[in-house]
């Protein structure tokens, strides 16, 4: 017989309800799938092949073109420009007529010197003729030696003025001849800098004729590099007009002297071959490759791909460690000079190292990386 109190009724039905929920929690268990384990993320880098370069380093300079000859043409004399008979860009030729100044003054002055001339050649016979007579009357003692002497003197004399005067009507004729300016060679007007009725000084700058030859460009060289370049050296010209195009050139003139306030020296240097599309005051970049006698190759990185902290400038490469994963490891390295190629790397990387080109702030020693598709140089 079994006497059920409340009590046992209570601790049963808990005990019962502690199972259930238990043997629920392992069907759910059992039923769910298990889950793979989280992938490691790994930081994705870029690296290029760390290669022994030229030791020849390039600068470029920009300079200015001009036509392989160019004349400064200007009148000899002052005045008025009278005619003006050409315009930029008309084409000349040697001896053709560019401008004429107003030759009043000059052939005023032509005139009076062929009246002074004239003169001069009267009292010349005057003094020839009285130098005759005193000589005859001299030799048949009617004349002092005196009177010989001084009229011998004078006689000379008048000689003089004539050779003198005519010198003075040669010059005068001389400046009305550089009343009208012409060209000196063939060629084409680059700039005409008067006006018709402008009043010009002698020297002033009437018109700018450019002519045949090779163009030049002519740069401003910093004195750090002026020593490294001699004549003949070759360099390479582009055009800011002609994107895309180099055209083959020479040093044809070094300076030997600073110019201006900056230490730089001016050098010009000449294309190859004419070419017709060059004008002049066209802004072209010169290319001239320095190089040290007996220089080994170097190793030049990307600047970026050199930090710097408190223990010195760094760099990271790679090591394989399967397809397209790897351990960055730290380098220190030892630079030297900065140049348009990059940084260059006196001690630390070795040929054929793969060095890290981005995202070198976010690493440290060691770390798992996968690789991007390698920038090599």
């Amino acid at each position: 017989m079994i006497i059920e109190t409340s009590g046992s009724r209570k601790v049963t039905g808990r005990w019962v309800l502690w199972a259930w929920v238990l043997g629920l929690g392992l069907m759910l268990a059992a039923c769910e799938t298990e889950k793979p384990p989280p992938q490691k993320l790994l930081r994705p880098v870029r690296y290029q092949t760390v290669v022994l370069t030229s030791p020849n380093r390039v600068r470029t300079f920009a300079g200015t073109a001009r036509s392989g000859e160019e004349t400064r043409l200007s009148f000899k004399v002052g005045g008025t420009v009278r005619r003006l008979l050409v315009k930029v860009g008309d084409t000349v030729k040697r001896g053709q007529t560019i401008a004429e100044i107003d030759p009043k003054d000059t052939r005023l002055q032509q005139q009076e010197a062929e009246a002074a001339l004239a003169r001069a050649r009267a009292e010349a016979r005057s003094a020839a003729a009285t130098y005759s007579r005193t000589r005859a009357l001299y030799e048949n003692n009617n004349a002092s030696r005196e009177e010989l002497d001084s009229t011998r003197a004078q006689h000379e004399s008048a000689r003089a003025q004539v050779r003198s005067v005519s010198k003075q009507l040669e010059l005068a004729r001389l400046q009305v001849s550089y009343t009208t300016l012409q060209a000196a060679s063939d060629g084409a007007i680059a700039d005409v800098a008067v006006e018709v009725n402008e009043n010009v000084t002698a020297g002033q700058l009437v018109a700018l004729l450019t002519s045949g030859g090779q163009p030049e460009v002519e740069v401003a060289i910093p004195e750090v590099f002026i020593a490294q370049i001699a004549k003949g050296d070759e360099v390479k010209v582009a055009f800011d007009a002609m994107p895309g195009q180099t055209f083959a050139a020479v040093v044809s003139e070094v300076g030997v002297a600073a110019t201006g306030a900056a230490t730089t020296f001016p050098v010009r240097v000449r294309l190859a071959h004419d070419e017709a599309q060059i004008r002049s005051g066209m802004t072209a970049n010169v290319s001239f490759t320095f190089g040290a006698n007996n220089a080994a190759e170097r190793i030049v990185a990307p600047l970026h791909a050199v930090g710097e902290d408190r223990q010195g400038r760094f760099v990271f490469v790679v090591e394989p460690q399967g397809e397209g994963v790897g351990v960055v490891r730290r380098r220190p390295v030892k630079v030297g000079e900065l140049d348009p190629e990059g940084l260059e790397i006196l001690e630390g990387l070795n040929p054929g190292e793969r060095l890290v080109t981005a995202g070198v702030k976010r690493l440290e020693d060691g770390r798992e990386v996968k690789f991007l598709l390698p920038k090599e140089p």
